[in-house]
């Protein structure tokens, strides 16, 4: 009864600007009006020249305001609504996660025993079945015998040693750079190999597992990990910078840790959940949101991806399992970015402890520039490491 009655009010907050006038309380108990917050946000957006954004807050566990602001299509003036679909992009990797502890709960997969313990043949033996699921294809493990000991737990806190996306790589080929489970390097492949092991071994593709486990328990009918018919009536194209539009890319096969398709009103469902621990046990999610590795980068990409500061120890910068991790006077505080350059940007924020949160997601490649500003108004998060991001303030942009 209760995952029903938070679907409902979900539901409701497309009809939030019509309710009344509410106060959000923010980390440090001061409060904003839902009116304040919005002209704050519209004034930003505009500043900042980003042509779609939507926002949600969370208190205690619910979302208490939900709303979109400029474009789903700036050219044609097509307006975004929290029911538009948008491209989640690396939020992916966090409803993987969770997918991931639920069959642990369920004992079908152990999240320290090695992937390739499940399997009878070499994992370097899958290949892709055609398409565009080359991800399947792992023959470059061959050469890396060191795969043999990832584990999922590697795979969810990325430390497994393989690349981000083999496209990075000057062969754009597979390989292990370190001795898995030694540091974090953050690696969508390493999903992709924990992916293709789940599949394997429950029979069941990866976007058939969500829909049991995620989209249908959770009430995400506008979710998928690829393209669905129902998605034309009313979808979002990302921005560049100057306003200008990228074609939407409708033939992705499942990955999962980058292809979800979403909207805020269905991500608000799932992050609602994870606040209530709906469907997941209580060790599992305590489990998820404890720090498996820290983290000592200068930055999350690039260059500074390889250099060592002990810049970010005051707030034990770490990864847990699919969530980023932060500690604060307020407690511990998950995130999760998903990032896409044609035109797509989201963050999303929670603090398992209190039930505050925030969803950030937006179709313009501008966005980013204005997350700082957004923590701050709606939850006054101040600590978040926006330098090893790279999330700069658009106003604080060096001039080309």
């Amino acid at each position: 009864m209760k995952r029903i009655l938070v679907v409902l009010i979900v539901i409701g907050l497309t009809n939030f600007a019509s309710s009344a006038e509410k106060q959000l309380v923010r980390l440090d108990g001061s409060t904003i009006s839902s009116s304040q917050l919005t002209d704050k946000i519209t004034q930003l957006t505009n500043a900042a020249q980003v042509q779609g954004l939507t926002v949600t807050v969370f208190n205690n566990g619910l979302p208490v305001y939900s709303e979109a602001f400029g474009f789903a299509d700036l050219p044609n003036k097509k307006p975004l609504k929290t029911t538009t679909e948008m491209y989640g992009a690396s939020l992916s990797k966090a409803v993987f996660a969770v997918l991931v502890m639920k069959l642990a709960d369920r004992g079908i997969i152990d999240l320290d025993k090695p992937l390739q313990s499940y399997l009878k043949e070499p994992l370097w033996k899958s290949q892709s079945d055609g398409g565009n699921a080359w991800h399947k294809n792992l023959g470059d493990l061959r050469q890396a015998p060191r795969y043999r000991k990832i584990t999922a737990r590697m795979c969810l806190s990325h430390t497994t040693g393989l690349p981000n996306w083999r496209w990075f790589e000057p062969d754009h080929k597979l390989r292990i750079h370190f001795e898995p489970g030694e540091r974090y390097s953050y690696s969508a492949e390493g999903m992709v190999l924990l992916q293709i092991v789940l599949e394997k071994l429950t029979g069941k593709s990866v976007e058939q597992l969500m829909r049991e486990n995620i989209f249908a328990p959770y009430g995400m009918a506008m979710s998928s990990y690829t393209w669905q018919p129902r998605f034309e009536r009313d979808y979002a194209l990302g921005h560049g910078v100057d306003g200008s539009t990228f074609p939407r890319d409708k033939d992705n096969a499942a990955r999962a840790p980058s292809t979800l398709e979403t909207t805020t009103q269905d991500y608000v469902r799932f992050m609602t959940a994870i606040l209530d621990g709906d469907g997941t046990s209580k060790m599992a999610l305590e489990e998820m949101f404890s720090p498996q590795i820290r983290i000592r980068t200068k930055t999350q990409f690039g260059p500074g991806a390889g250099e060592i500061t002990d810049r970010d120890d005051d707030i034990q910068l770490s990864y847990g399992l699919g969530w980023g991790l932060f500690h604060t006077k307020y407690g511990w505080a998950a995130f999760k970015e998903g990032h896409h350059d044609e035109g797509f940007q989201n963050f999303s924020m929670i603090y398992p402890e209190t039930g505050t949160g925030v969803l950030l997601m937006s179709n313009s490649n501008n966005a980013e520039g204005i997350f700082d500003y957004l923590l701050s108004l709606t939850i006054a998060e101040h600590d978040f490491p926006m330098h090893w991001e790279g999330f700069i303030p658009y106003d604080q942009k060096p001039l080309k």
